[in-house]
Protein backbone atom coordinates (compact mmCIF):
# COMPACT_ATOMS: atom_id res chain seq x y z
CA UNK A 1 0.00 0.00 0.00
CA UNK A 2 1.35 3.58 -0.51
CA UNK A 3 -0.26 5.37 2.44
CA UNK A 4 1.61 4.71 5.74
CA UNK A 5 -0.30 1.80 8.45
CA UNK A 6 -3.34 2.71 10.02
CA UNK A 7 -3.25 1.64 13.46
CA UNK A 8 -5.21 -1.40 14.45
CA UNK A 9 -6.96 0.87 17.03
CA UNK A 10 -9.62 2.16 15.04
CA UNK A 11 -10.42 -1.01 13.13
CA UNK A 12 -11.10 -2.79 17.09
CA UNK A 13 -13.50 0.08 17.84
CA UNK A 14 -15.68 -0.14 14.88
CA UNK A 15 -15.60 -3.63 15.25
CA UNK A 16 -16.82 -2.94 19.16
CA UNK A 17 -19.26 -0.64 17.63
CA UNK A 18 -21.41 -3.07 15.03
CA UNK A 19 -21.14 -5.93 17.53
CA UNK A 20 -23.00 -3.91 20.01
CA UNK A 21 -25.85 -3.98 18.10
CA UNK A 22 -26.05 -7.40 16.97
CA UNK A 23 -28.70 -9.85 17.73
CA UNK A 24 -28.00 -12.46 20.17
CA UNK A 25 -26.44 -15.60 18.70
CA UNK A 26 -25.63 -14.25 15.59
CA UNK A 27 -22.89 -14.04 13.13
CA UNK A 28 -21.90 -11.64 10.72
CA UNK A 29 -19.80 -12.29 7.73
CA UNK A 30 -17.96 -9.63 5.28
CA UNK A 31 -16.21 -10.22 2.18
CA UNK A 32 -13.29 -8.81 0.05
CA UNK A 33 -14.48 -7.56 -3.03
CA UNK A 34 -13.17 -9.64 -6.27
CA UNK A 35 -10.95 -8.33 -8.67
CA UNK A 36 -12.68 -7.93 -11.82
CA UNK A 37 -11.83 -9.01 -14.64
CA UNK A 38 -11.49 -6.65 -18.51
CA UNK A 39 -10.51 -9.34 -21.01
CA UNK A 40 -7.87 -11.46 -22.23
CA UNK A 41 -5.53 -11.90 -18.88
CA UNK A 42 -6.48 -8.04 -18.16
CA UNK A 43 -7.82 -7.06 -14.63
CA UNK A 44 -8.95 -3.79 -13.11
CA UNK A 45 -6.93 -2.63 -10.20
CA UNK A 46 -8.47 -4.23 -6.94
CA UNK A 47 -10.15 -1.91 -4.86
CA UNK A 48 -11.48 -3.12 -1.52
CA UNK A 49 -15.02 -3.34 -0.09
CA UNK A 50 -15.48 -0.35 2.19
CA UNK A 51 -17.31 -2.35 5.01
CA UNK A 52 -14.44 -5.56 5.62
CA UNK A 53 -11.70 -2.58 5.52
CA UNK A 54 -14.37 -0.33 8.00
CA UNK A 55 -14.12 -3.30 10.37
CA UNK A 56 -10.47 -5.00 9.79
CA UNK A 57 -8.00 -2.56 7.98
CA UNK A 58 -7.48 -5.67 5.59
CA UNK A 59 -6.97 -4.28 1.83
CA UNK A 60 -6.51 -7.43 -0.14
CA UNK A 61 -8.38 -9.52 -1.94
CA UNK A 62 -9.94 -13.06 -1.05
CA UNK A 63 -10.55 -12.24 2.51
CA UNK A 64 -13.10 -12.83 5.26
CA UNK A 65 -13.52 -11.32 8.32
CA UNK A 66 -16.34 -13.20 10.98
CA UNK A 67 -18.07 -11.80 14.26
CA UNK A 68 -19.40 -13.91 16.74
CA UNK A 69 -19.64 -12.02 20.18
CA UNK A 70 -22.06 -15.13 21.61
CA UNK A 71 -19.50 -17.95 20.10
CA UNK A 72 -18.74 -20.40 23.13
CA UNK A 73 -15.31 -19.98 22.31
CA UNK A 74 -13.77 -16.55 22.85
CA UNK A 75 -11.28 -17.40 19.95
CA UNK A 76 -14.61 -17.37 17.68
CA UNK A 77 -15.81 -14.23 18.46
CA UNK A 78 -13.42 -12.59 15.97
CA UNK A 79 -11.83 -14.21 13.36
CA UNK A 80 -10.32 -13.19 10.28
CA UNK A 81 -9.44 -15.39 7.05
CA UNK A 82 -6.92 -13.93 4.55
CA UNK A 83 -5.28 -15.83 1.23
CA UNK A 84 -2.44 -18.17 2.26
CA UNK A 85 0.67 -17.01 0.71
CA UNK A 86 3.61 -18.65 -0.54
CA UNK A 87 6.84 -18.05 -2.22
CA UNK A 88 5.64 -18.28 -5.61
CA UNK A 89 2.82 -16.06 -4.61
CA UNK A 90 5.24 -13.28 -3.51
CA UNK A 91 7.26 -13.97 -6.72
CA UNK A 92 4.76 -13.03 -8.90
CA UNK A 93 2.55 -11.19 -7.20
CA UNK A 94 4.28 -9.47 -4.30
CA UNK A 95 3.89 -9.80 -0.41
CA UNK A 96 0.63 -10.81 0.87
CA UNK A 97 -0.45 -10.84 4.79
CA UNK A 98 0.91 -13.69 6.69
CA UNK A 99 -1.15 -14.53 10.04
CA UNK A 100 1.41 -12.44 11.81
CA UNK A 101 0.44 -9.17 9.63
CA UNK A 102 -2.82 -9.81 9.63
CA UNK A 103 -3.18 -9.80 13.28
CA UNK A 104 -1.01 -6.33 13.98
CA UNK A 105 -3.01 -4.59 10.44
CA UNK A 106 -6.70 -5.15 12.30
CA UNK A 107 -5.68 -6.24 16.10
CA UNK A 108 -7.82 -9.68 15.47
CA UNK A 109 -6.07 -12.42 17.53
CA UNK A 110 -7.61 -15.53 15.42
CA UNK A 111 -6.34 -15.00 11.75
CA UNK A 112 -6.59 -17.92 9.50
CA UNK A 113 -5.75 -19.08 5.84
CA UNK A 114 -9.27 -18.81 3.96
CA UNK A 115 -9.08 -22.94 3.19
CA UNK A 116 -10.33 -23.06 6.30
CA UNK A 117 -13.34 -20.87 6.24
CA UNK A 118 -15.93 -23.81 5.63
CA UNK A 119 -14.91 -25.31 8.23
CA UNK A 120 -14.80 -23.26 10.92
CA UNK A 121 -18.31 -21.50 9.43
CA UNK A 122 -20.05 -24.62 9.90
CA UNK A 123 -18.54 -25.24 13.13
CA UNK A 124 -19.98 -21.91 14.42
CA UNK A 125 -23.76 -22.30 12.70
CA UNK A 126 -24.29 -24.95 14.66
CA UNK A 127 -24.02 -22.73 18.18
CA UNK A 128 -25.83 -19.39 16.00
CA UNK A 129 -29.37 -18.82 15.02
CA UNK A 130 -29.37 -15.01 12.59
CA UNK A 131 -26.61 -14.40 10.42
CA UNK A 132 -26.27 -10.95 9.07
CA UNK A 133 -25.81 -10.63 5.33
CA UNK A 134 -23.74 -7.23 4.32
CA UNK A 135 -26.01 -6.36 1.19
CA UNK A 136 -25.88 -2.95 -0.23
CA UNK A 137 -28.30 -0.67 0.01
CA UNK A 138 -26.43 2.80 -0.46
CA UNK A 139 -29.57 5.42 -2.00
CA UNK A 140 -27.43 5.41 -4.97
CA UNK A 141 -26.35 1.51 -5.51
CA UNK A 142 -27.05 0.80 -9.03
CA UNK A 143 -25.02 -2.61 -8.94
CA UNK A 144 -25.19 -5.30 -11.80
CA UNK A 145 -22.75 -7.61 -11.30
CA UNK A 146 -22.43 -10.68 -9.04
CA UNK A 147 -20.00 -9.60 -5.96
CA UNK A 148 -18.50 -12.41 -3.42
CA UNK A 149 -21.04 -11.33 -0.90
CA UNK A 150 -23.97 -11.90 -3.65
CA UNK A 151 -22.56 -15.48 -3.82
CA UNK A 152 -21.44 -15.97 -0.13
CA UNK A 153 -25.55 -15.07 0.68
CA UNK A 154 -26.49 -17.54 -2.24
CA UNK A 155 -24.56 -20.32 -0.80
CA UNK A 156 -25.60 -19.96 3.26
CA UNK A 157 -29.02 -19.85 2.02
CA UNK A 158 -28.69 -23.29 0.29
CA UNK A 159 -26.69 -25.02 3.07
CA UNK A 160 -28.48 -23.31 6.02
CA UNK A 161 -31.81 -22.45 5.26
CA UNK A 162 -33.58 -23.19 8.73
CA UNK A 163 -31.40 -20.10 10.08
CA UNK A 164 -32.60 -16.50 10.31
CA UNK A 165 -31.03 -13.72 8.32
CA UNK A 166 -30.82 -10.54 8.93
CA UNK A 167 -28.89 -7.32 7.40
CA UNK A 168 -25.46 -5.59 8.22
CA UNK A 169 -26.54 -2.50 6.14
CA UNK A 170 -29.06 -0.66 8.84
CA UNK A 171 -26.21 -1.13 11.57
CA UNK A 172 -23.26 0.32 9.13
CA UNK A 173 -25.31 3.05 7.97
CA UNK A 174 -25.06 4.53 11.11
CA UNK A 175 -22.03 3.52 12.82
CA UNK A 176 -20.26 4.74 9.35
CA UNK A 177 -21.95 7.64 9.19
CA UNK A 178 -20.46 9.10 12.28
CA UNK A 179 -16.41 9.02 11.89
CA UNK A 180 -13.67 8.24 14.49
CA UNK A 181 -11.22 11.54 15.21
CA UNK A 182 -8.50 8.61 12.87
CA UNK A 183 -10.56 8.57 10.39
CA UNK A 184 -11.01 12.53 10.02
CA UNK A 185 -7.58 12.79 10.42
CA UNK A 186 -7.23 10.42 7.11
CA UNK A 187 -9.97 12.21 5.48
CA UNK A 188 -8.00 15.61 6.14
CA UNK A 189 -4.68 13.76 4.35
CA UNK A 190 -6.67 13.34 1.80
CA UNK A 191 -7.78 16.84 1.54
CA UNK A 192 -4.32 18.28 1.78
CA UNK A 193 -3.31 16.31 -0.84
CA UNK A 194 -5.79 17.50 -3.04
CA UNK A 195 -5.03 21.41 -1.94
CA UNK A 196 -1.49 20.29 -3.57
CA UNK A 197 -2.62 19.54 -6.36
CA UNK A 198 -5.40 22.18 -7.06
CA UNK A 199 -2.22 24.59 -6.18
CA UNK A 200 -0.41 22.87 -8.68
CA UNK A 201 -3.08 23.26 -11.79
CA UNK A 202 -3.51 27.05 -10.84
CA UNK A 203 0.29 27.72 -11.89
CA UNK A 204 -0.56 25.24 -14.62
CA UNK A 205 -3.85 26.34 -16.14
CA UNK A 206 -3.41 28.70 -19.30
CA UNK A 207 -5.66 29.28 -22.34
CA UNK A 208 -4.51 26.49 -25.03
CA UNK A 209 -3.94 23.90 -22.32
CA UNK A 210 -6.55 20.47 -22.88
CA UNK A 211 -8.96 19.22 -20.05
CA UNK A 212 -6.83 16.22 -19.88
CA UNK A 213 -3.47 17.97 -19.16
CA UNK A 214 -5.04 19.52 -16.24
CA UNK A 215 -6.35 15.99 -15.26
CA UNK A 216 -2.42 14.40 -15.61
CA UNK A 217 -0.77 17.11 -13.41
CA UNK A 218 -3.91 16.53 -10.55
CA UNK A 219 -2.89 12.83 -11.23
CA UNK A 220 0.82 13.19 -11.12
CA UNK A 221 0.67 15.62 -7.49
CA UNK A 222 -1.71 12.91 -5.90
CA UNK A 223 0.37 9.92 -6.39
CA UNK A 224 3.90 11.89 -5.92
CA UNK A 225 1.73 12.03 -2.08
CA UNK A 226 1.39 8.77 -1.15
CA UNK A 227 -2.43 8.38 -2.89
CA UNK A 228 -3.67 5.72 -5.45
CA UNK A 229 -4.56 8.96 -7.15
CA UNK A 230 -8.57 9.89 -7.54
CA UNK A 231 -11.21 9.24 -5.27
CA UNK A 232 -13.60 9.07 -8.35
CA UNK A 233 -13.81 9.85 -12.00
CA UNK A 234 -12.67 13.88 -12.34
CA UNK A 235 -14.50 16.21 -13.80
CA UNK A 236 -12.00 18.89 -15.98
CA UNK A 237 -15.21 20.95 -17.48
CA UNK A 238 -13.99 23.97 -19.51
CA UNK A 239 -16.50 26.26 -21.12
CA UNK A 240 -20.27 25.08 -21.64
CA UNK A 241 -18.70 21.32 -20.86
CA UNK A 242 -19.68 22.72 -17.08
CA UNK A 243 -23.07 22.64 -17.50
CA UNK A 244 -22.85 18.58 -17.84
CA UNK A 245 -22.83 17.80 -14.04
CA UNK A 246 -21.10 14.05 -14.48
CA UNK A 247 -18.85 15.40 -17.73
CA UNK A 248 -15.47 13.12 -17.52
CA UNK A 249 -14.75 12.77 -20.94
CA UNK A 250 -11.71 15.55 -20.09
CA UNK A 251 -10.99 15.96 -24.11
CA UNK A 252 -11.13 19.66 -25.47
CA UNK A 253 -9.23 22.71 -25.03
CA UNK A 254 -9.66 25.48 -22.45
CA UNK A 255 -9.91 29.02 -24.51
CA UNK A 256 -9.31 31.91 -23.22
CA UNK A 257 -12.29 33.42 -21.73
CA UNK A 258 -13.64 30.13 -20.20
CA UNK A 259 -14.51 29.11 -17.17
CA UNK A 260 -13.00 25.63 -15.77
CA UNK A 261 -15.41 23.47 -13.36
CA UNK A 262 -12.97 21.18 -11.63
CA UNK A 263 -14.39 18.22 -9.65
CA UNK A 264 -11.24 16.28 -8.48
CA UNK A 265 -10.22 14.52 -5.12
CA UNK A 266 -7.36 12.44 -3.96
CA UNK A 267 -8.24 9.41 -2.05
CA UNK A 268 -5.73 8.60 1.04
CA UNK A 269 -5.80 5.27 2.47
CA UNK A 270 -9.17 4.64 0.76
CA UNK A 271 -10.84 7.60 2.44
CA UNK A 272 -12.21 10.25 0.09
CA UNK A 273 -12.31 14.17 -0.58
CA UNK A 274 -14.27 15.78 -2.86
CA UNK A 275 -13.36 18.98 -3.76
CA UNK A 276 -15.07 21.10 -6.65
CA UNK A 277 -13.64 25.00 -7.59
CA UNK A 278 -14.05 26.86 -11.01
CA UNK A 279 -11.33 28.36 -12.15
CA UNK A 280 -10.91 31.40 -15.08
CA UNK A 281 -8.91 29.97 -17.81
CA UNK A 282 -7.38 33.22 -18.29
CA UNK A 283 -6.33 33.59 -15.15
CA UNK A 284 -9.13 36.89 -14.40
CA UNK A 285 -13.15 36.18 -14.13
CA UNK A 286 -15.03 38.36 -16.31
CA UNK A 287 -17.55 40.77 -14.49
CA UNK A 288 -20.58 38.39 -15.25
CA UNK A 289 -18.22 34.99 -14.23
CA UNK A 290 -17.59 37.26 -11.13
CA UNK A 291 -21.39 37.64 -10.19
CA UNK A 292 -22.28 34.59 -10.63
CA UNK A 293 -19.06 33.07 -8.53
CA UNK A 294 -19.65 35.22 -5.54
CA UNK A 295 -23.50 34.13 -5.63
CA UNK A 296 -22.50 30.57 -5.67
CA UNK A 297 -19.71 31.05 -2.61
CA UNK A 298 -22.26 32.74 -0.58
CA UNK A 299 -24.63 30.04 -1.00
CA UNK A 300 -21.74 27.72 -0.24
CA UNK A 301 -20.84 30.06 3.23
CA UNK A 302 -24.57 29.85 4.27
CA UNK A 303 -25.50 26.35 3.83
CA UNK A 304 -22.12 25.61 5.86
CA UNK A 305 -23.40 27.06 8.87
CA UNK A 306 -26.24 24.98 8.52
CA UNK A 307 -24.38 21.30 9.41
CA UNK A 308 -24.67 21.44 12.67
CA UNK A 309 -26.17 18.41 15.41
CA UNK A 310 -29.93 18.55 14.44
CA UNK A 311 -30.42 19.24 11.75
CA UNK A 312 -32.62 16.52 9.12
CA UNK A 313 -30.89 16.52 5.48
CA UNK A 314 -34.24 17.22 3.77
CA UNK A 315 -35.11 20.32 5.61
CA UNK A 316 -31.75 21.63 4.91
CA UNK A 317 -31.66 21.43 1.05
CA UNK A 318 -35.08 23.35 1.38
CA UNK A 319 -33.30 25.97 3.12
CA UNK A 320 -30.62 25.80 0.44
CA UNK A 321 -32.87 26.10 -2.07
CA UNK A 322 -34.20 29.48 -0.46
CA UNK A 323 -30.73 30.83 -0.37
CA UNK A 324 -30.53 30.30 -4.16
CA UNK A 325 -33.80 31.52 -5.08
CA UNK A 326 -32.56 34.85 -3.69
CA UNK A 327 -29.87 34.73 -5.36
CA UNK A 328 -31.00 33.51 -8.80
CA UNK A 329 -33.38 36.81 -8.38
CA UNK A 330 -30.40 39.16 -7.61
CA UNK A 331 -28.41 37.63 -10.90
CA UNK A 332 -31.79 37.84 -13.37
CA UNK A 333 -31.78 34.64 -13.51
CA UNK A 334 -34.84 34.15 -12.21
CA UNK A 335 -38.14 36.71 -11.54
CA UNK A 336 -40.83 37.06 -9.06
CA UNK A 337 -42.82 35.46 -11.00
CA UNK A 338 -41.09 32.37 -11.65
CA UNK A 339 -40.91 31.67 -8.08
CA UNK A 340 -44.90 32.59 -7.02
CA UNK A 341 -45.66 30.08 -9.91
CA UNK A 342 -42.96 27.65 -9.13
CA UNK A 343 -44.01 23.92 -9.06
CA UNK A 344 -43.38 22.94 -5.72
CA UNK A 345 -42.17 19.71 -6.38
CA UNK A 346 -39.36 21.35 -8.67
CA UNK A 347 -38.95 24.33 -7.23
CA UNK A 348 -38.04 27.31 -10.13
CA UNK A 349 -34.33 27.54 -8.66
CA UNK A 350 -33.68 24.00 -10.42
CA UNK A 351 -33.60 25.06 -13.54
CA UNK A 352 -30.26 26.80 -12.56
CA UNK A 353 -29.20 24.12 -9.57
CA UNK A 354 -30.25 20.76 -10.19
CA UNK A 355 -29.19 18.11 -7.74
CA UNK A 356 -28.44 18.59 -4.29
CA UNK A 357 -25.82 20.36 -1.83
CA UNK A 358 -24.58 18.07 0.69
CA UNK A 359 -24.02 14.25 0.96
CA UNK A 360 -21.87 11.86 3.17
CA UNK A 361 -18.22 11.41 2.82
CA UNK A 362 -15.88 9.01 3.94
CA UNK A 363 -14.26 5.72 2.93
CA UNK A 364 -17.20 6.01 -0.13
CA UNK A 365 -17.14 9.72 -1.96
CA UNK A 366 -20.63 9.04 -1.56
CA UNK A 367 -20.96 7.66 1.54
CA UNK A 368 -22.77 5.05 3.86
CA UNK A 369 -24.68 7.60 6.61
CA UNK A 370 -28.11 7.86 7.89
CA UNK A 371 -30.54 10.82 6.14
CA UNK A 372 -33.96 10.42 7.76
CA UNK A 373 -32.63 11.26 11.28
CA UNK A 374 -30.86 14.29 12.55
CA UNK A 375 -27.14 14.72 11.75
CA UNK A 376 -24.65 14.21 14.56
CA UNK A 377 -21.14 15.39 15.83
CA UNK A 378 -18.68 14.34 14.17
CA UNK A 379 -20.44 12.83 10.37
CA UNK A 380 -18.69 14.40 7.67
CA UNK A 381 -20.24 16.20 4.61
CA UNK A 382 -19.61 17.80 1.05
CA UNK A 383 -21.23 21.20 0.56
CA UNK A 384 -21.23 21.98 -3.10
CA UNK A 385 -23.77 24.12 -4.70
CA UNK A 386 -23.76 25.17 -8.23
CA UNK A 387 -25.01 27.05 -11.03
CA UNK A 388 -25.09 26.32 -14.45
CA UNK A 389 -26.22 28.55 -17.05
CA UNK A 390 -25.97 26.93 -20.57
CA UNK A 391 -27.46 30.03 -22.26
CA UNK A 392 -24.03 31.69 -21.25
CA UNK A 393 -21.85 29.16 -21.79
CA UNK A 394 -20.76 28.38 -18.27
CA UNK A 395 -21.49 26.81 -14.53
CA UNK A 396 -20.08 27.34 -11.37
CA UNK A 397 -19.80 24.72 -8.55
CA UNK A 398 -18.07 25.50 -5.46
CA UNK A 399 -17.55 22.22 -3.11
CA UNK A 400 -15.65 21.55 0.47
CA UNK A 401 -15.55 18.62 2.91
CA UNK A 402 -17.29 19.58 6.30
CA UNK A 403 -17.15 17.89 9.78
CA UNK A 404 -19.98 18.57 11.66
CA UNK A 405 -19.14 20.08 15.68
CA UNK A 406 -20.65 18.86 18.57
CA UNK A 407 -20.28 22.78 19.42
CA UNK A 408 -19.40 25.97 17.54
CA UNK A 409 -18.76 26.43 13.38
CA UNK A 410 -18.14 23.40 11.20
CA UNK A 411 -14.72 22.12 10.68
CA UNK A 412 -14.10 22.49 7.32
CA UNK A 413 -11.09 20.20 6.21
CA UNK A 414 -10.84 22.34 2.68
CA UNK A 415 -10.36 25.65 4.62
CA UNK A 416 -6.76 25.47 3.29
CA UNK A 417 -7.68 25.19 -0.39
CA UNK A 418 -8.29 28.60 -2.01
CA UNK A 419 -11.51 29.66 -3.26
CA UNK A 420 -12.12 33.29 -3.13
CA UNK A 421 -11.96 34.56 -6.32
CA UNK A 422 -8.80 37.36 -5.43
CA UNK A 423 -6.88 34.28 -4.09
CA UNK A 424 -7.00 32.39 -7.46
CA UNK A 425 -6.52 35.43 -9.69
CA UNK A 426 -3.66 36.24 -7.62
CA UNK A 427 -1.91 32.74 -7.85
CA UNK A 428 -3.06 31.99 -11.55
CA UNK A 429 -0.91 36.09 -12.63
CA UNK A 430 1.90 34.47 -10.21
CA UNK A 431 1.48 37.90 -8.32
Amino acid sequence: MKYDPIDASLFMINRKKFMAQMKPKSIAVFNSNDIYPISADSTMPFQQHRDILYLSGVDQEESILLLFPDAINKEHREVLFVRETNDHIAVWEGEKLSKEQGTKVSGIKNVQWLSNFDKVFFDLMTEAETVYFNTNEHYRQSVETQTREDRFILKCKEQFPAHSWARSNPILQQIRGVKEPQEIALMQQACNITEKGFRRILQFTKPGVWEYEIEAEFLHEFIRNRSKGFAYTPIVASGNNANVLHYVVNNQKCKAGDLILLDVGAEYANYSSDMTRTIPVSGTFTKRQREVYDAVLRVKNEATKMLVPGTLWAEYHKEVGKIMTSELLGLGLLDKSDVKNENKEWPAYKKYFMHGTSHHIGLDTHDYGPLKTPMKANMVFTVEPGIYIPQEKFGVRLEDDVVVQAKGAPLNLMKNIPIEAEEIEEIMLGK
